[in-house]
Order: C-alpha cells, then structure tokens, then sequence
C-alpha cells in the first residue's frame, strides 16, 4: 500500500510539521501561525531558529529536543511542539522543557534576573482527561495568585486540544479556524478550496505538495507517515479493547524511542544523499554535532 496517495502531507507527522514549520525559507507560516494564537497585543513581526536541543547545565541535567524553538526580535523564546498521542505526566514535561529557555538566559557576572518571556504552544491531537467536558479548543495557562490575578506574565502555556474542533470547510469564520482545519485536515484535500485562498496558505499548500518532493524527501515522509499511523492504529486498538490506561506509561518510553529512532533513519537516508548537514538538521531535529557522528559511522561502513 502506498502512503503518498494523498496530494498533501499530514502537518501531523514529524517531516510534515517541520517541512511546515521548522525551516528558514517557510518561517513566515511559523509567524503567522504564532500571531494567531498570541494576543493581538503582541505580534511578532520576525524570528529566528535555535538549537532545538538543549542540554542541561549539569551532566545529571537531562537534555530536552524540542521539536521547534525559536526566539522573536523583541527576545521573546517559543517552543512549538506537536503531540501525537496523550502521554502521562504530559503537563510535566512541558513545564520541564519551559526551565530551558529560562536558563539559558542566565548572564556570567552581575545579572539583574531579567527575563525574555518564554512560550510554550502545544499542538495535541488528543484531549487532556481533565478536559474532556470542556468544549474549549485552546487553553491558555498562566501563573496567577488566589485571586485569579495574572502573577508572572513572562511565562505562558498554549494548547490547542485538535480532536475537539470539528467545524466543516464552510463553518471557518477566523484565520485561526481555517489554520486549525488545515493542520486537521491538509492531507485530505485534492486542491485548494476558495474558502483559503489567502498568501499564506497558497504558500503552505505549495511548500505541503508531494509532487514536489525529491525523492529522498518522499522517502523521509513516508517513514514518519507510516510511524504516525501505526501510532494511532496502536492507541484505537487499545481504547478497543479497554487497555489504554494501562498501556500509557509503556508506550510513552516507547514513543520518545521510537521518535529518536525514526529520525535517525530519516537522517541517515539523507546524509546518504550527501545533503548539507545543515539541512539535514533543519528536516529532522537532530543537532548537528549528533549528525557528524551518523556521518562517520556511513563513512566507516563505506
């Protein structure tokens, strides 16, 4: 069976997110994204791409790679993740990798502790247990005090919970509604519907449109479509058969290790075509020191 039957990509998958999202030529679509989801209050006009590994300031610190991190002109640092599948201590792990940005901010010498404000956006396809009741698409996390007042404002955490917003093609009255729909429903379209013919997204359906790839490109989408459905495929049998919440604990271990293990194939299938490291790192997450190591060991082989 082949999995590039759709003329699309699913922006669901790690190649399709980052082909989207993660790249210097496509990063007004990130901008874009970003701006509607913050307040109108705070734009953001242009970004760059950091190191989205980062190590902890200690050798018994465990290191977190995020899937997109980048910082805005005005300082301000983004984490941008895509969560397939609902995994325990989720909410931990975000507040986790939020400590990075924070520290890394750190000066040597007199520091007065001023901080940039650090983001957290999380794309879910799944719902939190806690909210299953609430028909709120996006959650917007802030520290406050007993009374409900707004503590610390440099630090905020956006989910956008995927599976709750269901509004067909003629329902979209946002341009954040039409982007929800395209990052749900992008791979299912066979052409470019009226409804989302604007700038920005005849660029996302250009720079999403298989016919286009290379073929190392297809081959890399591939893999990560095929590990994302045979996620899901995972997570419907369970909830099936009634073993989801038993199965959670084991297959997050598995997810984060099958995640780093389907990148290196996709990196490894790339540095064989002699692709720049830079791009290499820029398609699959993995730093490029991580990246040297892979070429050697395909040097050594040949």
């Amino acid at each position: 069976m082949s999995y590039l039957a759709e003329r699309y990509i699913d922006p669901l998958t790690d190649f399709g997110f980052k082909r989207l999202f993660g790249t210097e030529p496509n990063k007004n679509l990130l901008i874009d994204f970003l701006n509607v989801v913050l307040p109108k209050t705070h734009q953001i006009k242009d970004l760059t791409y950091r190191n989205n590994e980062n190590i902890g300031n200690t050798l018994v610190d465990r290191k977190a790679i995020f899937d997109i991190y980048c910082e805005s002109a005005a300082g301000e640092k983004f984490i941008v993740e895509m969560q397939k599948a609902k995994q325990n201590y989720f909410k931990d792990r975000s507040v986790y990798y939020s400590t990075f940005p924070i520290q890394e901010q750190a000066e040597p010498g007199e520091w007065n502790y001023q901080l940039s404000a650090v983001y957290t956006v999380g794309i879910l396809d799944f719902i939190f247990d806690d909210h299953k009741t609430d028909p709120a698409v996006t959650h917007v996390i802030e520290l406050k005090n007993q009374r409900c007042e707004v503590f610390y404002k440099k630090l905020k955490f956006i989910y956008i919970e995927l599976p709750k917003f269901t509004k067909t093609l003629d329902e979209l009255e946002s341009h954040y509604d039409k982007w929800l729909f395209l990052l749900k429903h992008l791979y299912k379209l066979d052409d470019k519907p009226e409804a989302l013919q604007e700038d920005v997204f005849n660029q996302l359906f250009e720079v999403a449109e298989i016919a286009q790839f290379s073929r190392v490109e297809r081959q890399a989408y591939e893999n990560s479509l095929k590990y994302y459905r045979d996620l899901q495929n995972v997570v419907n049998t369970s909830r099936q058969e009634g073993r989801v919440e038993g199965l959670e604990e084991g297959r997050a271990a598995g997810l984060e290790e099958g995640r780093v293990e389907g990148r290196q194939d996709v990196a490894l299938n790339l540095l064989r075509e002699n692709l720049p490291l830079e791009t290499v790192s820029r398609t699959t997450g993995i730093a490029i020191q991580v990246l040297e190591q892979l070429q050697q060991q395909l040097n050594q082989e040949n």
